[in-house]
């Protein structure tokens, strides 16, 4: 196989208008299945380490309104996935909505390789690529071109002059690091098109080499080179629909709106966006931060301290809602808290189900064989603004059969491990619990809104 580096530059040898716009897409978890598997816990810690991985990669990283409906499908890895056209004439791709990170990258080039990809059963011969010969829009983004300080701020161009107007240098190759893998490629130009809307010079990812990445990703984060930002939107929005309709053909809408934003949508409850953090590591720019007062189970505060609930100036602590994450990731402090609790008001209705979280890597289980009907405490998010997000029970607690319960958060390793504040945000709200809320990312008022809705 040739390398990353011969294929980029391989890569590199192969070659608006602007109106009130609201766009709908349609939003499904995410394409690519686990490890087929006859133990249905083992899919529970397959889905609880990644989570777990993911959470230590954001952690550690380094006027006139109309709309476009997308649609959004739940997939079997614990993503929620969007189709895509990009080039002329367009080529349909399929993306992992992320609003933990920014770029918007594709497997690109008959040449693409995903290594340890075999873990969903597809290899690079059968994923879906964009291929740039194939579209008469399509250009390498140069040096000097101002986009490529996207990604990386104050490019060196090594072959050009300061004041060179004609250096056709290309931007410098980027690599991407996930909780589940990597990606690396140029960055490229090219015509994204909806069915009433065309975006053109779209700067995008061509990844040549990923790592246990077979699908793309499309970045709604908060830097310049996310969707979200090149689009101009004013907010956009979804509902997840839950997890139980993995790889089945069900989806609900990831709602886009340019112009102006609108009215505030009708019982949504709101919390404002926190000021990011100034931190050595930029990748927290990308996160939407939110201020969470307090935690309760059952009504029972579990007085989470400070330092967790609330960032500092170094990006130690804090909350971020994050579609790419996809059970729910706490600090141990935090976890520990949350658990004992439950623990304390459960355990004295059902016994403790310990062979169960050995397996699944998840804590606390209870055993509730033989019971018609269970009944657990309500675990309730306080956000700064008095906003309540209110968990659906399937939010926080898996029924994967009927003799056995386990709450879907996790920390450290996925089994409450690790300790310390920090660094990055001590809590991230993963998709598993926004299952059948409406969520809205009001980024004209710098506001999180939400509410229990049944998606599907």
């Amino acid at each position: 196989m040739p390398s990353p580096t011969l294929l980029l530059f391989s890569l590199i040898s192969l070659f608006g208008h602007c109106y009130a716009y609201t766009t709908t897409l349609s939003l499904s978890p995410t394409a690519v299945a686990p490890p087929p598997t006859t133990n249905p816990w083992q899919r529970l810690n397959h889905l609880a380490t990644a989570s777990a991985t993911r959470a230590h990669q954001l952690k550690h990283p380094k006027t006139n309104i109309s709309t476009t409906k997308v649609p959004l499908f739940p997939r079997g890895y614990g993503g929620y996935s969007i189709s895509l056209r990009l080039g002329t004439p367009p080529q349909t791709l399929s993306f992992v909505m992320d609003t933990g990170s920014s770029l918007v990258w594709s497997p690109c080039t008959h040449r693409y390789s995903c290594s340890s990809c075999n873990f969903v059963n597809v290899n690079s011969a059968n994923i879906s690529t964009f291929i740039p010969k194939s579209s008469s829009s399509s250009k390498i983004v140069g040096c000097k071109n101002p986009k490529c300080n996207w990604v990386f701020p104050n490019a060196h161009c090594t072959n050009c002059t300061k004041n060179s107007a004609t250096c056709t240098e290309a931007c410098p190759p980027y690599i991407i690091q996930y909780g589940s893998g990597s990606t690396t490629g140029l960055l490229l130009s090219e015509t994204l098109t909806f069915p009433k809307k065309t975006v053109n010079n779209f700067m995008f990812g061509c990844s040549l080499f990923s790592s246990r990445q077979p699908s793309g990703i499309a970045g709604f984060g908060r830097g310049p080179e996310s969707l979200p930002v090149q689009m101009g939107l004013k907010k956009f929005s979804y509902c997840l629909v839950s997890h139980r309709f993995d790889d089945a053909p069900v989806s609900s809408d990831l709602v886009l709106v340019s112009g102006g934003g609108g009215a505030a949508t009708a019982g949504i409850s709101y919390t404002p966006f926190r000021k990011n953090p100034i931190s050595s590591d930029p990748t927290f720019q990308d996160y939407y931060y939110v201020t969470l007062r307090k935690i309760t189970v059952g009504g029972v505060n579990v007085k989470a301290p400070y330092k967790f609930l609330v960032a500092d100036s170094d990006g130690n602590g804090g909350t971020i809602v994050d579609s790419g994450t996809t059970f729910s990731f706490m600090e141990s402090k935090i976890f520990e808290l949350v658990a004992e609790e439950f623990e304390k008001q459960v355990g004295k209705i059902y016994s403790r189900a310990r062979e169960v979280e050995n397996e699944s890597g998840l804590r606390p289980c209870f055993n509730v064989s033989g019971e018609n009907s269970v009944i657990l405490p309500q675990l309730i998010f306080h956000f700064k603004g008095g906003a309540k997000m209110v968990l659906p029970l399937g939010d926080y607690f898996s029924f994967l059969d009927e003799s056995v319960i386990c709450m879907t958060i996790v920390s450290g390793n996925g089994s409450g491990g690790g300790s310390g504040v920090g660094p990055g945000p001590a809590i991230i709200l993963g998709n598993y619990q926004q299952q059948n809320l409406y969520i809205e990312y009001d980024l004209e008022n710098e506001k999180l809104g939400f509410k229990k809705q049944l998606c599907k």
